[in-house]
């Protein structure tokens, strides 16, 4: 099993979070909330309103997403999702564990010291500069304040 840390469509409530609990693709099991230790930009970009954290610590927010222990069929469907490599990169990252529900799992996120969990995160450091100049939000919602509205795959 591999962590993965989710801040944008994937998560609860939001649009593509169907495929995280879709058992055909895989097992993900949601663990706990988390926030990225460094700081990341997180833009809403082009034309489909796609939520991407930049691959630039230390730069915007603290990112606030969800935590998930999926297996190696749900990693290669997220890779596939994801358009890793070309898209998003995978890549390991500090998560600071904000709360904690995996049963039994417990200890394990106290067994880290500090609480810090090492992740996988899909960013990417393969994107238009301008994106830079995007306003950088701290955490994601498909229907928030920003007006930007994700577009379904199904839908493009």
């Amino acid at each position: 099993m591999a962590r993965v840390f989710v801040y944008g469509t994937l998560k609860k409530g939001q649009p593509n979070y169907k495929h995280m609990i879709n058992t055909a693709k895989g097992l993900a099991k949601f663990q706990g909330r988390g926030r990225t230790v460094e700081k990341y930009p997180l833009v809403i970009a082009g034309k489909y309103n796609i939520p991407y954290m930049l691959n630039i610590p230390g730069t915007g927010h603290h990112i606030a997403g969800e935590i998930y222990s999926v297996d190696e069929q749900m990693l290669q469907f997220l890779d596939e999702f994801e358009g890793c490599p070309d898209m998003y990169q995978r890549t390991l990252m500090r998560i600071q564990v904000v709360e904690w529900e995996a049963k039994g799992g417990a200890g394990e996120a106290r067994a880290a010291a500090d609480g810090v969990l090492e992740c996988f995160v899909y960013s990417t450091a393969t994107y238009p500069p301008e994106w830079v100049g995007l306003p950088y939000y701290d955490s994601y919602d498909s229907s928030g304040k920003h007006g930007l509205s994700y577009v379904l795959r199904e839908s493009r």
